[in-house]
């Protein structure tokens, strides 16, 4: 399993579905997979511009990842985890399957800018701020809790055309799959 961490807007849903695609993995993405649901608490829930609770967004993950083990596919991960609660989940039942987090680090203005661009509907000047805090004040945990379950983590540029990031991305994989 590869996890794709990094800002709202920083790609990691563009280059993990390209990711997947290209490799044969599964794509299993956390926003998606809540925005995919009829739950109507969950959809109350986003509609606000809240989180969703770890226990909600943990079940909804596990079932992505029981149905590509099933399908004998491996997965490309993106938006999970996002807190210190969610790795540790992760080291604690993944860590044998995982081989990799690319970090995707683009500025804060461009992310601004693209997600501006994207205008999807959550993306509330409030909802962003808060993702971006979310994300800012955990990832050094979560990078040192699935280090220390010697999963390797590694940072890529995200700036530049969505190819060019891409490239930066398989070579990345290549990297740690060769090694």
């Amino acid at each position: 399993m590869i996890i794709l961490m990094g800002l709202a807007g920083s790609g990691k849903s563009t280059q993990g579905q390209k990711l997947a695609e290209t490799t044969g993995r599964t794509w299993l993405s956390a926003g998606q997979v809540l925005r995919d649901t009829n739950d109507p608490e969950i959809r109350a829930i986003q509609e606000r511009g809240d989180l969703v609770s770890n226990e909600i967004t943990e079940r909804l993950m596990t079932e992505g990842m029981l149905k590509a083990v099933r399908e004998d596919r491996d997965v490309v991960i993106d938006g999970f985890p996002r807190d210190v609660e969610q790795a540790q989940w992760i080291a604690d039942n993944l860590a044998s399957v995982m081989k990799l987090v690319i970090i995707i680090d683009v500025p804060k203005e461009e992310l601004i800018r693209r997600l501006e661009l994207r205008g999807r509907e959550d993306d509330t000047g409030e909802a962003i701020e808060e993702r971006f805090r979310i994300v800012e004040q955990n990832i050094y945990t979560i990078c040192e809790i699935l280090q220390g379950k010697g999963i390797m983590i590694k940072k890529v540029d995200g700036t530049g055309t969505p190819e060019e990031v891409f490239e930066r991305i398989k070579q990345v994989v290549t990297e740690a799959e060769n090694e």
